[in-house]
């Protein structure tokens, strides 16, 4: 089985290193200065207790490979990109290969359903940082990360259990679950902190705003008749297994959506987080203006360049009041 890493960034740069560092067939897929330095000089995978150098096979785009139906396509960019990335895809692949959604939010599976018929869901835990080009902190060791997967919209079948089986051999906690889409609503409940992480500062996750918020999603998922796993649930999933600490020389950064701030990609992932919130609040009758305030946040700092943190959590409350 080999591992197509489509977008290798702070998770797919993660994935990838780890299952290539493990003896795993892995190609990367990655553009820009990023692509040309892992092309030049390797992947630099950063964790708190090493530093490697992994010379991984890199390409710019899928149609340099010559795709095989047994490869496994891992997705891990921004749903904002997915799309296209989905048509650059179709256009040279086997109808038949698998594509793995390592990313945040429910949109990225109902999009390649549209292309492929073998999809799976990925529910992503993991810490990492990209900021610069070759170079990706995952800041949680000796297990990098947990990602359960299954079939989409639901299923478990071989391939899922072998995908798990691979990334338990590499440092990853992975498992087949059937039900995956409940943990990935149950993951974007969190998510939805990410435009508050990026535009207030990590100081405000967690906080007030970010409660509501999350109630504002947990009636509209009851309204739209949408399971999700418990927070117990997701308490007990994650354990202990985790250990999150300081990478020497290099400072943490925040969510993936403060890291596109950070990185000024002019784009961010809020339409598909906070977004997918106001979508259901307007197909089922359900307010949501917190959500709909940080959607609106997050996109006009990526749309105009500006900074993670720069907006003070007191003007987003005056605005909802």
């Amino acid at each position: 089985m080999r591992y197509v890493i489509y977008g290798a960034g702070a998770v797919g740069g993660t994935i990838g290193g780890r299952l290539a560092q493990h003896g795993a067939d892995v190609v990367l897929v990655a553009r820009g200065d990023h692509g040309r330095a892992i092309r030049s000089g390797g992947l630099r995978l950063h964790s708190p207790d090493d530093s490697v150098v992994l010379p991984i096979p890199c390409v710019e785009h899928p149609g340099e490979i010559d795709l095989r139906p047994d490869d496994v396509v891992v997705l891990s960019m921004k749903t904002q990109d997915t799309a296209p990335a989905l048509d650059a895809l179709r256009a040279v692949a086997p109808p038949e290969l698998a594509v793995v959604c390592a990313q945040n939010g429910v949109e990225n599976e109902r999009l390649a359903a549209r292309r492929f018929a073998n999809v799976y869901a990925m529910c992503v835990m993991l810490p990492a940082t990209h900021l610069e080009p070759g170079s990706v902190d995952v800041s949680s060791s000796p297990v990098s990360g947990i990602l359960d997967l299954g079939r989409y919209p639901s299923g478990a079948d071989d391939v899922a259990a072998a995908i798990a089986a691979d990334l338990e051999r590499s440092s990853f906690s992975s498992r087949p679950d059937p039900r995956i889409m409940r943990l990935k609503y149950s993951k974007l409940l969190s998510n939805l902190g990410n435009a508050l992480d990026a535009a207030c500062g990590p100081g405000a996750r967690g906080g007030d705003l970010h409660a509501r918020a999350r109630k504002e999603a947990l009636e509209c998922y009851a309204a739209a008749g949408i399971d999700a796993a418990t927070a117990e649930e997701d308490r007990a999933r994650r354990g202990n297994l985790m250990s999150i600490r300081p990478i020497e020389g290099r400072p943490r950064g925040g969510s993936s959506s403060w890291q596109s701030l950070a990185r000024g990609t002019g784009s961010i992932e809020s339409d598909y987080l906070n977004g997918e919130v106001v979508l259901l609040g307007r197909l089922h009758d359900v307010p949501t203006p917190v959500n709909a305030l940080l959607q609106s946040t997050a996109a006009r700092l990526a749309r105009e360049g500006g900074q993670p943190g720069s907006v003070p959590l007191d003007d987003l409350v005056a605005q909802l009041a």
